[in-house]
């Protein structure tokens, strides 16, 4: 075979090969237009969680095909978005709080959108008027209580640092679990400049720092101490399906931090429109009703009924919140403490 065919033919199987890539590119591409990825955190994501229910409900409302995709706890939700920020995965993101709201602003990755689904929504929980975050559910940060435990019901935070609870606390990462940065947010409103001071005072107390709340809440459950941080509204779900009052939210005059849960869309995402209209379901009162016995936080539209367990779900009388650069402050200064320590 001569070298003028070999070359020819060459060429053929390169010009089929490119057709056939820019062929499955295009498919692909038509395909990614039906998904909207959603970045979320493992406990949204489970067999029990909204996610399951979530992503039925929308998929016989629509003609998207939704991909929940958890990469650990919330706060990772916003690391890993940060960097993939040139090149998003992701549509949306779910789990972002009111105490990293800041630090999602800064890193520039989230496109705001107003739903009209948003004037459903009391005032006081939206994150900004410009929809960069849509709020979807909220608690208080509490301290939940074993009751059949042996050591008696704390009733401040100062009493954390005493020596009956050594040990005895279960705690969250601040820098990778909402809840563990929610714990934070309550010592800073409470003790000030004096935070880290009493850190070290807790610090013998503290069983473990779980890397996030499915784990960390695991631990309590199995009976590994009979203090950890959750929210008011945790003991609803022992009631509703543990059919059991044992675990208690314990509410100290002093006040509480809420948490805000947000969604909010992933600037330059492959798949905008998918992503808004995701949204808009999420604020819906047919998505707004899967929350309470879920999600175990209450929904954020208002008409919304509760189910009878939600009556184990004090509220606080009282809701604190701190600054969020100095918040981001406070939980270096804690870590770095607790590090060197000893």
């Amino acid at each position: 075979m001569n070298k003028k065919l070999i070359s020819f033919l060459f060429s053929i199987f390169l010009f089929l090969a490119f057709v056939s890539l820019v062929g499955c590119n295009k498919e692909a591409t038509e395909l990614r237009k039906k998904q909207v990825v959603v970045y979320t955190y493992d406990s949204f994501i489970s067999e029990w969680g909204p996610a399951p229910v979530l992503e039925k409900l929308f998929e016989e409302h629509s003609d998207y095909d939704l991909v929940f995709i958890s990469v650990g706890d919330a706060a990772q939700v916003l690391s890993k978005a940060t960097v993939e920020r040139a090149n998003p995965r992701a549509d949306v993101l779910i789990g972002i709080d009111n105490n990293l709201f800041e630090k999602a602003k800064y890193s520039n990755i989230l496109e705001p959108y107003v739903s009209h689904n948003l004037k459903e929504v009391p005032e006081h929980l939206l994150f900004d008027d410009k929809g960069t975050l849509t709020p979807f559910d909220w608690s208080n940060f509490a301290l939940i209580y074993d009751t059949q435990s042996d050591i008696p019901e704390p009733k401040s935070l100062l009493d954390l640092t005493n020596e009956v609870y050594n040990k005895k606390i279960i705690l969250m990462d601040p820098r990778t679990s909402t809840p563990g940065l929610g714990f934070v947010a309550w010592t800073l409103a409470q003790f000030g400049d004096a935070t880290v001071n009493f850190w070290y005072a807790l610090r013998p107390n503290i069983l473990t720092m779980a890397p996030g709340w499915d784990t960390g809440y695991g631990l309590f459950t199995s009976g590994e101490a009979p203090l950890v941080i959750s929210y008011t509204t945790s003991p609803a779900y022992h009631v509703e399906y543990d059919e059991t009052d044992r675990y208690k939210a314990l509410i100290f005059e002093e006040g509480h931090p809420y948490q805000i849960e947000g969604a909010g869309i992933v600037k330059r995402c492959k798949n905008p429109e998918g992503a808004k209209a995701f949204i808009d379901f999420l604020l819906s009162e047919e998505a707004q009703s899967v929350i309470p016995l879920t999600q175990w936080m209450y929904p954020v539209v208002d008409n919304v009924l509760l189910p009878d367990s939600y009556k184990a779900a004090p509220k606080a009388s009282k809701n604190l919140s701190v600054d969020a650069q100095k918040l981001d402050r406070t939980v270096n200064d804690i870590v770095f403490m607790l590090n060197n320590a000893e």
